[in-house]
C-alpha cells in the first residue's frame, strides 16, 4: 500500500484542458502584439525618427505602452531591433548581387537604393550619423558585414574598369555618411537628393565609364 501511495503522489495531477488552451493562446498573443509594436516603431521610426515616444508607437501599435515595455524596456532597444532588421535586409540584397552579370551596374544599383532608403526613412540617417544613442555595440556584427558585403561589389565594379581604383572602402563610407546627412539637412526633395547622388556617381566612374 506505501508503495501504491507513494507512486499516486509522484504523478502531477492533470492540467485542465482549458487551461492547456489558454497558455500556447497567450503566446502567441505575446508574439502578435509585439510583431505589431515593431511594425509600428519602423514606421514611426522611419517618418521621425528616434525623438518618437514608446506612448506614439503604442498608439500606432494599437496596444498599451505597457505591452511595448515588456518587450523593449527602453526605447534604445525598440530602435536597435528596427535598425538591426533593416541592416540585415541591406547586407542579404548586398550579398544577392555579389554574382550580377554586370558589377558596375550592380554596385551603383545598391549604393543609389540604399541612399534613396536612407532619404525615405528617418531611422537609417539616425543609425549612420549617431544620432541621440549609442547603437554601435549592438550593429557592430551586421554593419561590419554591411560594409564587406558593399566592398566586394565595389572591388569587383574596379576590376571591370567602371569605378576609380583610388576608391577604398573608408572613402566610400565618409561620402555615402556625408550624403545621408546632407540629405536630411538641405531640406530638399526627391530629385534634389538624387541630384547629389547622381554627381557622387559620377565621380566614382573611371573616366572609361562615364
Amino acid at each position: 500500500m506505501a508503495i501504491e501511495a507513494s507512486a499516486e503522489t509522484s504523478v502531477p495531477a492533470e492540467i485542465p484542458a482549458a487551461e492547456r488552451a489558454a497558455a500556447p493562446a497567450m503566446r502567441a498573443d505575446a508574439r502578435r502584439n509585439r510583431a505589431r509594436v515593431l511594425e509600428a516603431a519602423q514606421e514611426a521610426f522611419a517618418s521621425v525618427g528616434l525623438q518618437v515616444g514608446l506612448d506614439e508607437i503604442a498608439r500606432r501599435a494599437g496596444v498599451g505602452a505597457g505591452t511595448v515595455y515588456r518587450h523593449f524596456p527602453t526605447k534604445e532597444a525598440l530602435f536597435d531591433a528596427v535598425i538591426l532588421d533593416r541592416a540585415q535586409r541591406l547586407v542579404d540584397r548586398a550579398e544577392a548581387l555579389a554574382d550580377a552579370p554586370d558589377p558596375g551596374a550592380a554596385f551603383f544599383a545598391f549604393i543609389s537604393g540604399l541612399h534613396r532608403e536612407s532619404a525615405a526613412k528617418r531611422d537609417l540617417i539616425d543609425a549612420v550619423a549617431g544620432i541621440g544613442v549609442d547603437i554601435t555595440a549592438s550593429l557592430t556584427d551586421v554593419n561590419r558585414d554591411l560594409w564587406a558585403a558593399v566592398e566586394v561589389l565595389m572591388r569587383r565594379a574596379q576590376q571591370t574598369g567602371t569605378v576609380r581604383m583610388d576608391v577604398d572602402i573608408t572613402l566610400l563610407k565618409v561620402l555615402l555618411r556625408a550624403v545621408f546627412i546632407a540629405n536630411d539637412g538641405v531640406g530638399g526633395g526627391p530629385k534634389e537628393a538624387d541630384g547629389v547622388m547622381a554627381v557622387i556617381c559620377d565621380g566614382l566612374r573611371t573616366e572609361a565609364a562615364r
